[in-house]
């Protein structure tokens, strides 16, 4: 009990202090969205109207301007939002025509999976691959997973989603382009969803592979080299024991570091994938709220997205403390 409390005890302090720490920049990322909102030639008021704002009067639009809330000096509006927001307020999209939090509501689970299934696939298949590239580095394997890790890193998400539909989709026919549900049904069944999910995945698992295959290959590559492992090679230790027991838990310590880091990539990378793929997920939303100039839905977006970063890198420092005992809880 006193061994855990002592592990436990530290962990508590970091998170609070990483929690506190977030609430200053949150507040200076909102206060940057509505920066630039005031700043954009885009006026929310002709999106919103469309085609009707063309023949309306002044008074309409100035009444309609007072209706969203973007009549006033910028700071305030950002004031307003932001001691809304903190009630659970995020006030209406004009471009879904619904309240922010239903919007990202409907659509936030369905992102979660995806960048939750690619991001599995990808620590997983990069682990394995870079293990086995490690074990004979600069034989065949190690040249060929390198070569294609250096490709794909050049290789934007759209491009390898586009490709993965003209290949499992068009040629193969084994996967669906797209969507959620299979044509002329609008039920989502297992099924559908296992066959619709997999070559999104696939594409967004792929794209992040290379990152954590040449960190997995060059940490166990130098592991293996370590006097330690020699040395439990020497006492006749299986291959096995040693290349999983030792090399590989000393050489993914760097890779811990790299999960936080890759968050903000897979989520620019989720956004591209559901577009290509349709997926019903926040990339919609997003599109639709910057062609539309829909800065109350924008600005919950983005503050989702920050959330996500500092959670990101907080989730690798716990991961690295609990990993490695050396590691000072305090100094994180």
């Amino acid at each position: 009990m006193t061994a855990r409390r002592a592990l436990w005890a530290p962990m508590a302090r970091l998170i609070g202090r990483r929690l506190l720490a977030c609430l200053p920049v949150l507040a200076a990322v909102t206060f940057g969205v509505f920066a630039v909102a005031a700043a954009s030639p885009f006026d929310p008021v002709q999106q919103y109207a469309g085609s009707a704002g063309l023949s309306a009067s002044q008074e309409t639009l100035d009444q309609l301007r007072h209706n969203l809330n973007v009549d006033g000096p910028f700071p305030q509006r950002w004031w307003d939002w932001l001691t809304s927001a903190l009630s659970g307020d995020f006030g209406d999209s004009t471009a879904l025509r619904q309240p922010v939090t239903q919007a990202i509501g409907e659509r936030l689970g369905w992102s979660v999976l995806l960048c939750a299934v690619g991001f599995a696939f990808a620590v997983l298949a990069g682990t394995a691959l870079g293990v086995a590239a490690a074990r004979r580095r600069g034989g065949l394997l190690d040249r060929a997973v390198t070569s294609v890790s250096y490709t794909l890193e050049a290789a934007p998400p759209f491009w390898l989603g586009l490709l993965g539909i003209w290949l499992f989709a068009v040629q193969l026919g084994v996967l669906p382009a797209g969507g959620l549900t299979d044509s002329g049904s609008d039920a989502v069944t297992t099924g559908a969803l296992v066959r619709h999910l997999a070559l999104p995945a696939l594409v967004l698992g792929i794209s992040q592979v290379p990152w954590f295959l040449l960190y997995v290959r060059q940490g166990v590559g130098d592991a293996l080299e370590e006097d330690a492992v020699r040395g439990a090679r020497a006492r006749g230790l299986a291959e096995r024991t040693v290349l999983l027991g030792h090399a590989l838990r000393s050489g993914l310590l760097p890779v811990l570091t790299l999960i936080g880091s890759r968050v903000p990539e897979l989520i620019t990378g989720a956004l591209l994938v559901e577009t290509v793929f349709s997926w019903p997920g926040i990339a919609s939303a997003t599109v639709e709220a910057a062609t539309a100039a829909d800065f109350p839905l924008l600005a919950a977006l983005t503050t989702l997205a920050t959330a996500a970063v500092l959670a990101g890198n907080l989730l690798s420092d716990l991961l690295y403390g609990l990993a490695d005992p050396r590691v000072a809880w305090e100094e994180m």
